[in-house]
């Protein structure tokens, strides 16, 4: 399975997965353009569209491409995603047969309360619910419903490829340094960052192993993101209430 990143209106990326016999997927096409330019300049046939939440920015060219193409549209149940026309559940299965292809749906609520996540073919479609070195902000849920969002996607195997919609890294990773300004892992992957934005490339995929390393909101746990939070409110013994103080921060954070 081939696994490409479509950039899309002013951050965003759509997800297309194809296999050799020009069978595709795409994950949250916010703008249908972008994909039907890479189905033509790949000669790809559309099989499926997979939704993660409601946001505009993801569902947007849904529509226009379902009836284009005469493809199913995977969504969570949420009466704000026109477009769907077969609702998905927490731990429920997609199977496809073009392209040959299988994910474990996983209810995320925290972005939103209907947020899903997609896993399978060895990556994760996380939608915004969790970015490259961030998590995407509480329109929606609360602290504790995101931490274990969090927790559940955490524990997936660590070469999992995370692939989320938005090129927020190294903006991300500024806000991640104030955290853990001495983690080596981090530090190496901020200069991977750098060395990808500059040459115009995406800093994703990555692996799960790489977020677990480096991402403060997969670290509430670890020794330095406590002390970071007892100097911020006091708060390192309770998981949600640090996490809510990371997050917290993170909004306020202006690079």
């Amino acid at each position: 399975m081939h696994l490409v990143p479509l950039p899309a209106l002013a951050d965003n990326y759509i997800w297309l997965l194809h296999d050799d016999a020009g069978h595709a997927l795409v994950v949250d096409p916010g703008d249908d353009a972008p994909v039907e330019q890479a189905l033509a300049a790949r000669k790809l046939q559309l099989r499926a569209i997979l939704l993660t939440h409601h946001h505009h920015d993801h569902v947007g060219g849904a529509l226009a491409l379902r009836q284009r193409h005469d493809v199913p549209v995977y969504a969570p149940e949420d009466a704000r995603i026109e477009a769907a026309t077969v609702r998905v559940r927490d731990g429920e299965r997609i199977t496809l047969s073009q392209p040959r292809a299988s994910f474990e749906v996983i209810a995320v609520p925290g972005h939103t309360l209907s947020h899903v996540a997609y896993h399978g073919e060895g990556v994760l479609l996380a939608g915004d619910t969790l970015f490259s070195l961030g998590c995407g902000r509480l329109f929606e849920g609360t602290p504790a419903q995101m931490l274990a969002s969090l927790d559940h996607l955490a524990a997936l195997p660590a070469n999992t490829l995370l692939c989320c919609g938005h090129e927020y890294t190294a903006a991300n990773g500024r806000f991640a340094r104030e955290v853990e300004p001495d983690n080596a892992d981090l530090s190496a992957r901020l200069r991977e960052v750098d060395t990808l934005r500059t040459r115009q490339h995406p800093s994703l995929p990555v692996s799960m192993a790489s977020e677990l390393a480096t991402n403060p909101f997969l670290r509430t746990d670890a020794p330095a993101v406590v002390d970071w939070c007892r100097r911020q409110s006091g708060h390192p013994a309770d998981r949600t209430a640090r996490f809510a103080t990371v997050r917290a921060a993170k909004d306020a954070f202006r690079t």
